[in-house]
């Protein structure tokens, strides 16, 4: 008897693999390291059955971006999915070719991220979340799940998302899951695996700066000076800040500086940046007392 998901590799196969059951779904775009894991983990707990969508989706970047040297592991992937706690007979993994997904070619009609698309990750990397929101609303079609897992890491997406999914009625559940890090800090990104040993070291200013900024908010600072805190971590350790955002959790848009001052005020400090070729994000939530 099979304990392994079933591979799906066409919308006809997948649609076969899934069961009438509740269902969570966890996507990616594979190159899997244990943040994702933790998605399934998380999923394993909101559904029958978990569907997990490998998809390295083109429409996320932009020329100059990193589509072709993207690192892609299928075997890998599916071996890291199986085992305790993760997936198993009944499960699926859907990891479609691009013409499969875009049988069309490029799709003529897509989803806008609006204003949320249009500062900081969508700023420095213009149309990157209308085509994030594109894919994740055509695998949520596909899929049909009750509650979708979505990493913290990724804030900005996952705040377009969970407002995509409110504004068009799609019926189901986005579960925000905590960054997983590393032991020193760093943020697990499947990017990572782009830094030499000394950009690595260098790459440990981001979690460094937004703990600094994180400290700031703890002490009474308002936003300039913990976007400043924060900056001055980057910037000590030779990395220019594409942005130090100090947002909304609920629209990213910036904190005035009267809101921080209210006594359990809550924001997302977000940071990005350049770590030799590689490009790095990160961010933890500030409170202030």
């Amino acid at each position: 008897m099979t304990t392994a998901p079933t591979l799906a590799r066409t919308r006809a196969e997948l649609s076969v693999a899934l069961r009438p059951v509740s269902r969570a779904v966890v996507m990616t775009m594979g190159a899997l390291h244990d943040g994702h894991l933790a998605l399934v983990r998380e999923a394993r707990g909101r559904g029958e059955q978990v569907v997990v969508t490998i998809f390295v989706n083109p429409l996320q970047f932009g020329p100059t971006e990193d589509l072709d040297r993207y690192p892609r592991d299928l075997a890998g992937d599916l071996e890291r999915l199986t085992g305790p706690g993760l997936l198993g007979a009944g499960d699926v993994v859907f990891a479609p070719e691009p013409d499969e997904v875009y049988p069309d070619g490029d799709p003529v009609v897509r989803v806008s991220a609006g204003a949320i698309g249009e500062v900081y990750e969508g700023a420095i990397r213009p149309g990157h979340l209308d085509g994030a929101l594109t894919v994740v609303l055509k695998l949520m079609h596909l899929t049909r799940p009750d509650a979708a897992m979505f990493g913290r890491k990724d804030v900005q997406q996952l705040v377009a998302v969970a407002r995509m999914v409110r504004d068009l009625d799609l019926g189901l559940t986005v579960v925000p899951v905590p960054t997983v890090r590393d032991a020193d800090g760093l943020a697990l990104s499947s990017r990572n695996a782009y830094l030499s040993a000394d950009q690595r070291e260098t790459a440990l200013a981001l979690s460094r700066a937004v703990t600094a900024g994180q400290r700031a908010a703890a002490d009474g600072a308002g936003p300039d000076a913990v976007r400043d805190a924060t900056r001055a971590v980057l910037v000590a350790a030779g990395i220019e800040p594409d942005y130090v955002a100090l947002v909304d959790p609920q629209t990213f848009g910036d904190i005035p500086d009267d809101r921080a001052t209210q006594p359990g005020a809550v924001a997302v400090l977000a940071v990005a940046g350049r770590v030799g070729d590689t490009r790095l994000i990160d961010n933890m939530d500030v409170r202030w007392a």
